[in-house]
């Protein structure tokens, strides 16, 4: 076995006809390095195809910066603290310093093109699940202040591109709250995310922008590039009893990075600053039964993380037991003779196969 695992010494060719180079007692054959060198090769060009995604990325969103920086410096007094990188896929913007909005972030996902074995993978992926799509990631994530979020009800509503309805749910804890259902204002490849249609009919009977242009109108005009509008009092995952009472109030857009700057956006970004510092006011209500169902709603959901948390805490503390149990039994059987040992284990073994049995015969 071992002479498998071990290859054998490298012996040099006594006779030896392609080209070299010698000095003094050193001598370099590249004839006999040619696996060595397609290596090389290998490596330099995943190198350089590396370098040159890295590359591409950066410039994209330099562009974007360029191009979103005179919206952000218009509407806040500390528009960007720059364009700061999180790896060479990652980039984003904080912005804060504005009324109704405690801060806004700047989210650049861009796809991995510095990893060339990541971008074979996302096209063999899409080639096999035709729901998967790989696209660069824009993302606008308003953070009502605490006053706007007191003057805004709870609730959550989206706008969703049909193609992402399959695995929304599954990215959006908080979009499992709603039903989904076309909307004869909207354009046809988009579908509203609501709880109630209470909520919807009243969302679309705002006009946020400075031109009254109605809101879904704002949504459509985004096509082909918004995948998501949501308002949202509800965290993107499933959090836990301990921050159940500390959640925010946001407005979250997600776009597929237009090529062309941002002018295809601009519309909707505009009419959401306005739509939100319409929400500060408080002039967005509901009847007070779809305010009932929504506290309703929230309220069992608190009721249900808590039932869960505790669940799994009582678990843990069953396992710790019965860990304990089993660490004082196999400490109390190395302590017997061998015999004994022996005897213990052999009743232990029959014990557990009497229990299997048992679970047999009662599913049966």
């Amino acid at each position: 076995m071992a002479s498998l695992l071990v290859p054998a010494p490298y012996s040099l060719p006594e006779h030896y006809d392609g080209w070299q180079l010698s000095w003094r007692f050193l001598v370099f054959r590249p004839a006999i390095l040619g696996v060595q060198a397609c290596l090389l090769l290998a490596l330099l060009v995943y190198v350089a195809l590396s370098l040159y995604g890295k590359v591409i990325n950066t410039r994209k969103a330099d562009k974007f910066y360029s191009a979103v920086l005179p919206l952000l410096s218009r509407q806040f007094s500390k528009p960007t603290s720059g364009l700061i990188s999180d790896g060479p896929s990652d980039f984003f913007v904080f912005s804060t310093g504005r009324r109704a909005i405690s801060s806004l972030h700047t989210v650049l996902a861009l796809r991995p093109r510095h990893d060339l074995l990541q971008i074979i993978w996302q096209y063999l992926w899409s080639a096999y699940d035709l729901r998967y799509e790989p696209f660069d990631a824009l993302t606008f994530d308003f953070t009502l202040d605490n006053d706007a979020a007191a003057a805004t009800p709870d609730f959550i509503w989206a706008v969703v591109r049909k193609s992402e309805l399959a695995v929304i749910r599954d990215q959006r804890w908080d979009l499992t709250f709603t039903r989904t259902a076309d909307h004869p204002g909207l354009d046809s490849a988009l579908s509203v995310m609501s709880e109630f249609a209470d909520v919807t009919e009243t969302l679309v009977k705002l006009a946020p922008s400075s031109s009254s242009t109605p809101l879904f109108a704002l949504i459509s005009s985004a096509l082909p590039y918004l995948r998501v509008f949501s308002i949202t009092d509800q965290p993107e995952k499933c959090p836990s009893a301990s921050t159940l009472a500390t959640r925010s109030k946001r407005v979250i857009l997600t776009f597929n990075l237009p090529d062309g700057g941002v002018s295809h956006i601009s519309p909707l970004l505009e009419g959401t600053f306005a739509l939100v510092d319409l929400l500060a006011t408080g002039k967005v209500t509901f009847r007070p039964e779809t305010r009932s169902k929504i506290k309703k709603v929230r309220d069992g959901v608190e009721r249900a993380v808590k039932e869960e948390e505790e669940k799994e805490k009582r678990e843990e503390v069953l396992e710790d037991r019965r860990s304990a149990k089993r660490k004082a039994e196999e400490a109390r059987i190395a302590k017997l003779s061998a015999a004994e040992q022996k005897k213990a284990l052999e009743r232990e073994r029959k014990r557990a196969l009497k229990k299997s049995q048992g679970k047999l015969v009662r599913k049966v």
